[in-house]
């Protein structure tokens, strides 16, 4: 009497679709995600007991496409209300998945303010915080008398006339290497207050004007304080004189308010050309039309 064959044990990838498996990295290999969101309904980036935080949508949407926990490593981190066009993370996988995989699995999983835009293996030695040379911001303000209904969380609202020429002068005098303490917030951790500053320009298209930083780092609250003085200096409230006195003081106290966060944009970190990740690619035009 023949015996019945016993029933072959399948493997952990014998269900897996053909474009998880082909040509796809072995487990262990790290990884880097784009990642876009919008800061409204989100605590920020950084987890918060009992609050929705970025972190915690992005890292509960990857292990639930793993099967097991897999942590995320971020490269800035932003506030409660501050957006992000292409926030840049790292991890290391735990199984084997596509590209494809890692992007679409994961956006079906992830909440609608939060959205990968690109996946790519990276070597082992990439980091998305240490790995980065310099990161980018764009700060967007709606200037005119009316409020907006479409705008409202995504600009500060200014009804007041700003010039932007005044705007620019004082710009260009806090560009460079400086201690910028007086353009941080009393809570920032950082363990020191220097900074080299490579880019600060302001713009007009109607009624938006932006005004884009990028820096090798920031302080906590540094773009929006920056943004506060600027728009001090456009109102007419200040000459632009007065940014560099305010920087040369080293004192928060006299750098004025600090502009609301709706209106702050994460655009990119920026990396060696060794990890070739697209990020110089991303483009905040869009968002004033320029």
């Amino acid at each position: 009497m023949l015996s019945a064959k016993k029933p072959r044990k399948c493997s952990k990838t014998c269900n897996l679709s053909p474009d998880v498996l082909a040509d796809t990295p072995r487990p262990g290999i790290r990884w880097a995600l784009g990642v876009e969101y919008d800061g409204n309904g989100f605590c920020g980036w950084q987890r918060q007991l009992g609050q929705a935080s970025v972190q915690q949508s992005l890292e509960e949407a990857l292990s639930r496409l793993a099967g097991t926990a897999i942590p995320v490593t971020v490269a800035g981190r932003t506030d409660t209300g501050v957006h992000a066009l292409c926030q840049v993370v790292h991890f290391d996988a735990p199984v084997q998945r596509s590209a494809e995989s890692w992007l679409r699995a994961t956006n079906t999983y992830l909440p609608d303010g939060v959205a990968v835009r690109w996946a790519q293996p990276v070597s082992a030695h990439f980091h998305a915080r240490f790995s980065a040379t310099a990161r980018r911001y764009r700060y967007v303000i709606l200037n005119r008398r009316e409020k907006s209904a479409l705008w409202r969380h995504h600009t500060a609202w200014v009804y007041s006339p700003l010039a932007i020429e005044p705007m620019q002068v004082a710009a260009d005098l806090l560009l460079g290497t400086h201690d910028f303490s007086a353009f941080r917030a009393s809570s920032c951790q950082a363990n020191s207050p220097v900074r080299s500053l490579h880019r600060l320009t302001v713009s007009q298209r109607g009624d938006l004007i932006s005004i884009d930083a990028e820096a090798n780092g920031f302080l906590h609250h540094m773009v929006r304080n920056l943004a506060g003085v600027l728009i001090a200096i456009g109102r007419g409230d200040q000459s632009p004189q007065w940014a560099a006195e305010v920087l040369a003081s080293r004192d928060r106290c006299q750098a004025g308010v600090t502009a609301p966060p709706g209106g702050l944009y994460f655009v990119a970190p920026r990396y060696p050309d060794e990890f070739a990740l697209p990020v110089d690619a991303v483009d905040p035009g869009f968002l004033t039309g320029t």
